[in-house]
């Protein structure tokens, strides 16, 4: 690190630190000379976030922020349940997303993000509603209450023709989504019933345009499996190429057993054409068909990297649901023990566990050191100013 000193010397600097008070040495002219300066905030670059959680309101808040019809929870996800899970398992900071216990009503996870606003960034859900209502309630939620991004779930958009009989995702989306979601694709039912996807209408693109406008990432729940969205999602990419787009829990690709699956996993790797599009790594307990560690996810992990890159993949737990599965820090550590069958380097894991998404909100969590070296007057003789100042 060189640092040329001048009448008035300061520094920005990035570096992990605990200590307030170190020696700088630098050579001037073949001398060396030390000299003190201070630090205003401690600060470590090695921070661990949480791309991917939920949060609700404990029983005892539910009078204040009430559940959605019928969404009542059945496992704790309330803020003080998250902070001690985060505080046990060393994760810093996360990036929250409102759940559907609430639909479009954000109170609860508003009033977390405005208490803790260091430490969490809040993505709010889009409301595709046809009457347009949705694209205005998204920029109040962004441009008031600081959200920082958008939430895409193609079952709540109006449904249009139906292939098969008549059957309602948009009443049982809760409980699939929230218990065994992806084992339910394999139900004949539910593939005999598919909605007419309706992301790239009208309500849609206004949404999906005036997010990349914001700066805003869309995130995709894709929960019936990527192929079925795959081309509205290409169109939005090539329509709106500023507008980011994250995939959670890898587009819903668990590790292949048929030729259809496959094919599911190879346009998620396509889909890294497009410079914005990021992975989440997220929700293992759901993809893996093993038991914990879920190892299998170790070849998708592999792959996933090499095509899109370290820098656009993020861990996320999928908290609260990842607590009975293997608890809040398992669900932290398996990715270290998944990387490791990869031999993924270091470097690489240290985006997928917070650099990625850190960066994604412009440095969010990362606060700026400031180096403040005392004031240094030169009056020609440079050696002897030197002197003179340190001596």
């Amino acid at each position: 690190m060189a640092i040329q000193f001048t009448s008035a010397v300061s520094a920005t600097v990035t570096m992990a630190l605990s200590f307030s008070l170190i020696q700088f040495t630098t050579v001037v002219a073949a001398a060396t000379v030390t000299v003190p300066f201070h630090f205003t905030q401690t600060f470590s670059t090695s921070k661990v976030i949480d791309s991917h959680l939920h949060i609700w309101a404990s029983p005892q808040e539910a009078g204040e922020f009430p559940y959605a019809p019928g969404h009542e929870p059945t496992l704790p996800g309330n803020i003080d349940f998250l902070l001690q899970c985060m505080a046990e398992a060393e994760v810093d900071g996360a990036f929250i997303v409102q759940p559907i216990n609430y639909m479009f009503d954000h109170s609860y996870v508003t009033s977390v993000l405005k208490k803790y606003p260091t430490k969490f960034v809040g993505c709010c859900l889009a409301n595709p509603a046809a009457d347009g209502s949705g694209l205005k309630q998204f920029e109040d939620l962004v441009l008031k209450d600081g959200y920082r991004a958008v939430r895409f779930n193609p079952e709540l958009w109006p449904s249009g023709e139906k292939v098969g009989n008549s059957f309602s995702f948009h009443t049982s989306v809760f409980s699939w989504l929230t218990a065994s979601w992806y084992d339910l694709l394999d139900l004949p039912l539910l593939r005999a019933n598919v909605c007419e996807l309706k992301m790239t209408n009208e309500v849609g693109k206004a949404i999906f345009r005036r997010a990349g406008e914001l700066n805003v990432p869309v995130g995709f729940l894709l929960a019936k499996g990527l192929g079925l969205y795959i081309s509205e999602i290409e169109q939005l990419c090539t329509e709106f190429p500023s507008t980011v787009v994250l995939l959670d829990h890898l587009a819903s690709c668990k590790p292949p057993l048929n030729e259809e699956e496959s094919l599911g996993f190879s346009q998620l790797l396509n889909l890294s054409r497009f410079p914005q599009v990021y992975v989440k790594f997220s929700s293992l307990f759901r993809l893996s068909r093993a038991q914990y560690p879920y190892l299998d996810m170790a070849p998708l992990l592999s792959q996933v990297v090499t095509r899109f890159g370290a820098n656009r993949v993020m861990w996320g737990s999928d908290f609260p649901f990842v607590v009975p599965k293997c608890g809040y820090r398992g669900g932290k550590e398996v990715v270290h023990l998944i990387a490791n069958q990869t031999y993924l380097p270091p470097s690489d894991l240290d985006w997928l566990m917070g650099k990625t998404v850190t960066q994604l909100f412009r440095n969010h969590w990362n606060a700026t050191l400031q180096v403040c070296f005392p004031r240094v007057e030169f009056n020609g003789d440079l050696f002897a100013d030197l002197a003179e100042y340190l001596f």
